[in-house]
């Protein structure tokens, strides 16, 4: 007989076992979400009861044995695990201290909630609070504590660097390249000449310029642009010729394949490439000989791409501008206050016209342009918060993007028609339970919408809250509906562009994927095809790497962030709400984005009910109602470093905004109030200068 509260399922089959990627929550109990065959779809995830989680930790990838019964208390699947399959990480960091005669270590974060024995590790030189890193000899269990042992001490917690450190630890970064790596990049700045061999083009006495970050220390894109002909216009990406520095199979190759992406943290980037590499023989400096792929698009007078073809070649940069240098450009082409040549002012006129219509182009097709403000943490010499501010999407980020993106898509469209080989990118359509959601979502905020299945209908929507205070509510709301873009070989296409076609040309510098495209040319050249074989493998790897980068990069941020409110606690903030739950709301900081949970319990008085597919959390009381996108008024309540949690209280202020346009949803619930900052970056294709100028 059934458990009370159990539903026997139909059938006498055995249960089912499926292999997913396991996360446990503080309570003990545990989540798997399925790997998923069909990348658009996800699956709906397992649960699993703590007793029944055996030794698996966060991030583990697990087999789970499906129950035969059904929690009718709990919907969804649920199970036991059966085995570890694969470890994501044997090492950890967390914080020293002594108890009951022997050392034990609390490990940062909610993985684990009983610390773990390290037994004597006086071999180290550990003292009490100092951030070590640990090996994990067992892994914990319901049934048994964890034990490791110290293999790092990292120093004091809290000392300036230590939270970089952990990170760089935490997720397993790479340190300092190997000696054999280090030996090729050595032997390329011997044989380097600066003279253009006879299998290039020589384009040194071409107008070319580069457009960066003022920050920026690896320039591995330059343009060039005419107008010939009929009125078509001719433009070169030149895109710098790492591979020629990296040759397949070698040391360096195989380190870079096994870093797949620079990282870039707050305070320091872990390159992909030795500087000897990235910032020097194949970054485009203004001036110098550098090595070129060129990829050569003609458009007609109105955009439409006519020819393209892509060649060796060499290119010496005029000049190398600044977003700030050319948005001074646009706002003023005349203006005296940035030096340049008439024909390299001639060019950016050029290119400000260009690129102003392959975006019509693109808009027309149904490319998604969603606007997610990046914001950047300013740091001060020790890597303290001291501020923070948007960064601006401006008009020319807006012209390289536009170069990047033509780039791409005619060199994937030219492997694609001599069917070789090569790593796309690819973005697959959203799933569509979530497009349900998000309509009803965009509903109750009062916009009137068809079925937002079509591309056409989500871009249409994007345009109508365009300038509203529903803006980044609606924007956040649609970005959490796609799907994850990733590499792979398949020709499946990228929804966010409406590209049938699309791969990663133009960042060999710092994204193993553009160096894996840049050597199918080169086959190509020799009248060779990449074979598919082992894509699929690399594309995964990368694709891997590419989100070990990114989670790296939020976690240092986050780190940083905590450190910063511990030291205001009882501070009023405006926030936005970015996630709704039944247990409360996630909500970030305007001034400092610094995201924290809200608990329910520290809303006005009243009785809530969350309603999932709408991001609301709604009192009985009116004004007692909390979406996704609100702004509210919010004081700093706990910060705790080691578990790193923030914690807010509601303040009691709520800012009012005006009553959206269209007709009202049915649960005549008020419109959002303001619009939320994205955690991270915005991750639309080409949104910012590293994650895809593509």
């Amino acid at each position: 007989m059934a458990r009370p509260g159990k539903q026997p399922r139909s059938g006498s089959r055995p249960p089912a076992e499926v292999e997913g990627t396991f996360r446990r929550a503080l309570a003990g109990h545990g989540f798997v979400r399925p790997t998923a065959t069909d990348p658009g779809v996800r699956p709906a995830d397992i649960h699993v009861p703590a007793a029944a989680t055996r030794d698996a930790a966060t991030g583990d990838t697990v087999r789970v044995r499906l129950s035969a019964v059904r929690d009718a208390r709990r919907p969804g699947p649920s199970g036991e695990i059966v085995s570890v399959v694969r470890r994501r990480t044997t090492r950890f960091v967390g914080s020293y201290f002594e108890a009951a005669g022997g050392g034990w270590v609390r490990i940062d974060g909610t993985s684990f909630a009983r610390p773990v024995s390290v037994g004597d590790p006086g071999a180290k030189g550990v003292r009490v609070d100092d951030k070590v890193v640990i090996d994990m000899v067992r892994f914990p269990s319901p049934i048994r504590d964890g034990e490791g042992v110290v293999v790092e001490v990292l120093g004091p917690a809290g000392m300036p660097g230590i939270d970089t450190l952990t990170v760089i630890h935490e997720f397993g970064l790479p340190g300092p390249f190997p000696e054999g790596a280090l030996a090729v990049a050595r032997a390329a700045a011997e044989a380097w000449e600066d003279t253009v061999p006879a299998d290039r083009r020589d384009l040194a006495g071409t107008v070319t310029v580069t457009i960066d970050p003022v920050d920026a220390r690896d320039f591995d894109d330059a343009i060039s642009l005419e107008r010939i002909e009929r009125g078509h216009w001719l433009l070169g990406v030149h895109i710098a010729d790492v591979a020629h520095f990296v040759p397949e199979g070698s040391a360096l190759d195989q380190e870079a394949r096994q870093r797949g992406t620079s990282v870039y943290l707050p305070d320091r980037v872990i390159p992909m490439l030795p500087e000897l590499v990235s910032n020097n023989l194949a970054s485009l400096q203004p001036d110098r000989l550098r090595f070129t792929r060129t990829c050569w698009i003609e458009f007609t007078a109105d955009g439409v791409p006519v020819h393209s073809a892509v060649e060796r070649s060499a290119v010496r940069s005029r000049r190398r501008f600044t977003y700030e240098e050319v948005d001074l450009f646009l706002a003023d082409p005349a203006t005296p206050r940035v030096e340049m040549a008439p024909e390299v002012r001639a060019l950016l006129g050029r290119m400000r016209d260009l690129a102003r219509i392959l975006l019509a182009r693109r808009t027309a097709r149904g490319a998604l342009e969603l606007v997610m403000p990046e914001v950047k943490i300013d740091l001060d010499r020790d890597g303290r918060v001291t501020g923070a501010h948007v960064v601006e999407h401006t008009e020319s980020h807006r012209i390289i993007e536009e170069f990047m993106l033509a780039a791409n898509e005619a060199v994937a469209t030219r492997l694609h028609g001599a069917q070789c080989g090569f790593l796309r990118r690819i973005h697959p359509a959203p799933d569509l339970r979530k497009l349900r959601q998000l309509t009803e979502f965009v509903s109750e905020l009062g916009f009137e919408v068809d079925t937002l299945e079509s591309r056409f209908e989500l871009q249409r929507l994007l345009g109508l809250a365009r300038g509203r205070p529903e803006e980044h509510a609606v924007h956040y709301a649609v970005l959490r509906s796609l799907s994850r873009a990733v590499y792979g070989p398949q020709a499946d296409g990228h929804f966010a562009l409406a590209s049938d076609c699309y791969c990663h040309f133009t960042s060999p510098i710092r994204r193993y994927p553009d160096l894996q495209v840049h050597r199918a040319l080169d086959r190509l050249d020799r009248g060779r095809r990449t074979p598919v074989d082992g894509l699929s493998l690399l594309g995964e790897e990368c694709s891997q790497l590419e989100r070990r980068a990114e989670a790296a990069e939020r976690e240092l941020v986050k780190l940083k962030l905590l450190a910063a409110m511990a030291g205001r606690i009882g501070t009023e903030f405006d926030a936005v709400v970015t996630g709704v739950e039944a247990f409360g709301l996630f909500v970030q900081g305007l001034a400092l984005p610094a995201e924290g949970v809200l608990p329910k319990e520290s809303l006005p008085e009243d009785v809530y009910r969350h309603d999932r597919a709408a991001h609301t959390l709604a009192g009985r009381r009116p004004g007692n109602t909390f979406r996704l996108g609100d702004r509210v008024r919010v004081v700093v309540a706990r910060v705790d470093l080691d578990r790193r949690e923030l914690e807010y209280r509601h303040a009691g202020v709520r800012h009012a905004a005006p009553a959206p346009r269209g007709r009202r949803g049915t649960g005549q619930r008020p419109a959002t109030r303001g619009g939320p900052i994205a955690r991270g970056k915005g991750r639309r294709e080409g949104r910012s200068r590293r994650g895809a100028r593509d």
